[in-house]
């Protein structure tokens, strides 16, 4: 079959090959047929290597498609079926999950390092051991959650990472509250969504702040009050808070830097949301005085911050009822053959969310 390939982690183009088989399929494991997939930043960031991740590999986390096959033991599938690819599945077990915290589960990472792929020259990793950038991948049960019918394909593959993160940071992690003030740094395809969340919350103020003029122009479609450039943020926080700051920051960038502007920009007892995937070696700094006196809360927000079933169930809820646009997300579509135009479109900037039609 046809997949989309990195050979070597730091590369920036994937090679199209037709030699791949999907492997692993057994008891308690389903093959699919992907039929759509985002290309998000964090396949990105894989790439480049800021995100751990052996190669070579297919990178590709937010798919959909339908189930081909199921292997023993498993319940609740069978061929046919509609089913969005979950990248971190829950297990039900550990300590994580039965606290309710199924977003911090590491069952699923369990099997990012075993490869899932493979072609005449050798094994082939799957990214966060998936791999949606190919016509079939075979996963763990608990990766493939049925969708409803009326659900599109390419829908539901955004649903299963980037709308589902930055809709759960406004709305599980930071809980924003009606009538306050929100800043979110970076209006990609999760910030886009943190900006939706925040609308649905009740936010008063919706600055959203992005380098790229396409994107701030599409931050204000999607529900921000205004849209201001890096340089603008200080004049907005005046404007907006007085110079007192933001109730609510976002940072949807994955960068030391930027969560640092993100601090800076969020008023005393307000929130840090960090909702970006940044690397290892990036260290975020406060002094100990400020942490103390300011009483800035810092959350992280991994995955929407809440249990991820549930979330996707809230993402379509809401789509349904005219409340969040996703159809308006998708600015850019390609075939699989196309894939490294669309990476040269996510490096800069000029589309929110790219759904790869496979």
């Amino acid at each position: 079959m046809r997949a989309a390939v990195l050979h070597e982690t730091g590369q920036e183009k994937l090679e199209v090959l037709d030699d791949i088989e999907a492997v692993g399929f057994g008891p308690g494991r389903v093959r699919l047929r992907i039929r759509a997939t985002g290309l998000c930043h964090s396949d990105v960031s894989a790439m480049s290597g800021v995100l751990p991740q052996p190669a070579p590999f297919i990178p590709g986390h937010e798919g959909a498609g339908e189930v081909l096959d199921v292997g023993d033991g498993v319940t609740g599938l069978s061929a046919g079926d509609r089913v969005l690819v979950c990248w971190l599945p829950a297990c039900g077990d550990c300590p994580s999950c039965k606290r309710g915290q199924t977003q911090l589960c590491l069952a699923g990472f369990m099997n990012a390092g075993t490869p899932n792929f493979k072609r005449s020259g050798g094994d082939v990793f799957g990214f966060a051991g998936t791999g949606t950038f190919t016509e079939e991948v075979v996963v763990g049960a608990g990766c493939a959650v049925p969708i409803p019918d009326d659900v599109p394909f390419e829908i539901a593959a955004l649903i299963g990472c980037g709308v589902t993160t930055g809709l759960g940071a406004a709305i599980n992690t930071a809980k924003v509250e009606a009538g306050s003030s929100v800043a979110v740094i970076g209006c990609g395809g999760v910030g886009i969504s943190t900006i939706q969340g925040a609308r649905v919350q009740g936010a008063a103020q919706i600055v959203a702040v992005d380098p790229v003029a396409s994107r701030r122009e599409a931050a204000l479609r999607f529900g921000a009050t205004e849209a201001v450039a890096p340089d603008g943020l200080a004049d907005a926080k005046q404007r907006i808070t007085g110079g007192e700051g933001f109730d609510y920051v976002f940072e949807v960038v994955g960068k030391s830097a930027t969560a640092r502007t993100a601090y800076e920009n969020t008023r005393r007892g307000g929130t840090l949301c960090v909702v970006g995937a940044g690397a290892m070696d990036d260290t975020f700094q406060v002094n100990m005085f400020e942490l103390f006196f300011d009483e800035k809360r810092i959350l992280p927000s991994m995955y929407g911050g809440g249990d991820v079933l549930r979330s996707y169930e809230r993402a379509i809820a809401l789509w349904r009822a005219g409340r969040i646009d996703l159809e308006s997300m998708i600015t850019h579509r390609v075939r699989l053959d196309g894939i490294n135009d669309a990476l040269d479109q996510m490096r800069t900037g000029e589309s929110l969310r790219t759904c790869i039609e496979i």
